[in-house]
């Protein structure tokens, strides 16, 4: 059933790439003298687009998102006129084929010699083996036509490869630069919180060991308390810079710890096939981690969902709040996370609109 409906949609999209041939013979024999006018080349676009959307391929991917100076859509349009004329000619014969086999069949099905010839069982047998023979080269013809006209658009209507390699580099480059630049930050922050956090205590710590080593043991529940306080500052420095737990636990367990210690409550939904690679959990825990830790400091939410699914192919990380939203994406947490989305050519994705909620989505590949 599906073969037949894809079968269908070929035949149609043939058909109509006659029509649309015929369209841009028409319009490229008067306009050819006018190529390089404004109003030319916007028509010239908007019938490659037309043309792309036919054969299922993504106008903006070729690059028809805007009029181009370089006349792109001009030789397209007269290189597969001809192809489009030709998958005319494939149909004509296809139907005048079913004609003379729907005639043929109709007249001996009779009993009715057709052309002076009666139905005998070696005529049966041969205008069935030439049918089929006959009905098999039209419908290849079909599908090669419906594959040079998919080629010639990807070709002629998509980026030069020198270009999309050019390109390709650059996207390395910007990323590379980028987790170089999200790891001197976070490396800073770290020594942020070690100066300012674990080590004034530390520091306080000391203090308070001397003053009961001078006869006030009463101070000890205070040193007690301060290194308990220590021991948990340390050990969140120490998940910020890699958390462990997912070497032995995984995702999803490393992810119910990020909630448990959460200052909010966090609802936390993983469900995987199978576990990812260890740079796509890792990442996933990291965006998680720093979307819960915002939601709670600077969002003033009260509840906080963290939904990952995938596949073979894409693990894809959800975090939404209830705060009060207008969060940045170009702020120093948020853009961290999206460069390191992009070094492993994923989608980092940040809707907050004023008033909330605020959702942020990753898309990572695995493969």
């Amino acid at each position: 059933m599906r073969s037949a409906v894809r079968g269908l949609r070929l035949l149609g999209a043939v058909v109509l790439g006659t029509v649309t041939a015929l369209l841009d013979l028409a319009f490229l024999l008067p306009a050819l003298p006018f190529a390089r006018r404004g109003g030319v080349r916007e028509a010239a676009r908007r019938l490659a687009v037309l043309d792309a959307r036919r054969l299922g391929l993504d106008p903006a991917a070729l690059g028809l998102g805007a009029v181009r100076g370089d006349g792109r859509e001009m030789r397209y349009l007269a290189a597969r006129a001809p192809v489009g004329v030709l998958g005319g000619l494939v149909v004509v014969l296809l139907g005048i084929g079913a004609g003379f086999a729907g005639v043929l069949a109709w007249s001996w099905g009779r009993g009715l010699p057709f052309d002076g010839m009666s139905p005998t069982a070696p005529l049966l047998a041969y205008a069935a083996l030439a049918g089929g023979v006959l009905l098999f080269l039209d419908l290849s013809g079909l599908v090669g036509v419906y594959a040079l006209e998919r080629r010639l658009a990807q070709r002629l209507l998509g980026p030069d490869p020198t270009e999309a390699l050019r390109r390709r580099i650059t996207e390395l480059s910007e990323s590379r630069a980028g987790v170089l630049a999200a790891v001197d930050a976070e490396r800073r922050r770290i020594e942020r919180d070690l100066h300012d956090g674990l080590q004034q205590r530390l520091v306080a710590l000391s203090m308070l060991a001397g003053r009961a080593r001078r006869g006030r043991p009463e101070l000890l529940d205070q040193i007690h308390e301060q290194a308990q306080q220590a021991v948990g500052e340390l050990r969140e420095v120490a998940w910020r810079v890699y958390p462990s737990g997912l070497d032995s636990l995984g995702l999803a367990d490393a992810l119910a710890g990020v909630a448990e210690r959460s200052a909010v409550p966090v609802k936390v939904v993983c469900e995987l096939p199978a576990r990812p690679p260890m740079a796509v959990e890792t990442v996933s825990y990291f965006v998680v981690s720093e979307a819960v830790t915002n939601a709670a400091k600077h969002a003033g939410a009260t509840a906080v969902t963290v939904e990952v699914r995938g596949d073979d192919t894409m693990v894809v990380v959800c975090v939404q709040d209830d705060g009060v939203g207008g969060a940045d994406p170009a702020g120093g947490g948020l853009s961290g996370l999206a460069r390191r989305v992009a070094a492993l050519d994923g989608r980092f994705t940040v809707a907050s609109p004023v008033g909330g909620p605020t959702v942020i989505t990753a898309e990572l590949p695995c493969g």
